[in-house]
């Protein structure tokens, strides 16, 4: 089961994740998330266990206690959706105006749009 964990102070690392977790059953992995740009933690992570009994026993003993200034937020993690094709977006927002009219491309024809400047 993929635990989310949050509150986790910023000098954590991931050993010491796996060893709080450790502490309640057999862990697969403990990752703290980390930024991109600065290569410091972002204060959560997620931690995998390999027993749902387990992981739902460090949920309970863990939530609420703080490692540092914030309580710890242990939780089920959300599951990611997959998608289709390498980590391709649709739809996503577009400056300029609608996302429907590509620049005068109607994808619906795979011609020109008669609607923009007569083409």
């Amino acid at each position: 089961m993929k635990l989310f964990v949050a509150g986790l102070p910023y000098d954590l690392d991931d050993a010491e994740l796996m060893e709080i977790f450790e502490k309640f059953g057999t862990v697969i992995s403990a990752k703290v998330a980390m930024d991109r740009e600065t290569g410091k933690s972002k204060g959560f992570g997620f931690v995998d266990m390999q027993n749902a009994e387990e992981a739902k026993d460090a949920i309970e003993n863990l939530k609420d206690i703080s490692l540092g200034k914030k309580p710890l937020v242990v939780k089920e993690a959300d599951e990611k959706p997959s998608s289709p094709g390498g980590g391709f977006r649709q739809g996503g927002h577009r400056p300029g105006g609608s996302n429907n009219n590509r620049g005068g491309f109607d994808n619906n024809r795979r011609g020109f749009n008669n609607n923009r400047r007569g083409y």
